[in-house]
């Protein structure tokens, strides 16, 4: 483990992940219609993040797509929606980073 990993804060340990072939995989619960966009923590394992846009149309998709990118510091094309895209509850895969590097990136990213 990494001196930085070391540093991470205990609710990120929580936050269920898998590693396949260069990409990570993770929960999400997503809440649409907030008054910010923002990643709030870790909720029973999953990624909670707050969306500003609504959830018709796949706004909030969208906007979940291009907050993780910017946070993760990888291509939009690089995060895809697995499992749910018609629910708040989500399986994202993110390709080229590692579970290390997500944790890190999140603790940084929190409000």
């Amino acid at each position: 483990m990494s001196k930085a990993t070391n540093q991470i804060p205990g609710e990120w340990a929580r936050l269920e992940m898998s590693e396949r072939a260069g990409a990570v995989r993770f929960s999400v619960h997503v809440r649409p219609r907030s008054s910010r966009c923002s990643i709030l923590g870790v909720r029973d394992g999953a990624l909670d993040v707050a969306l500003t846009a609504p959830p018709a149309e796949g706004a909030a998709n969208e906007e979940l797509r291009k907050l993780l990118s910017r946070v993760l510091e990888v291509r939009r094309a690089d995060v895809n929606i697995l499992v749910g895209v018609s629910s708040r509850s989500k399986l994202l895969e993110v390709n080229g980073t590692s579970s290390s590097t997500v944790r890190e990136q999140f603790s940084k990213a929190k409000r």
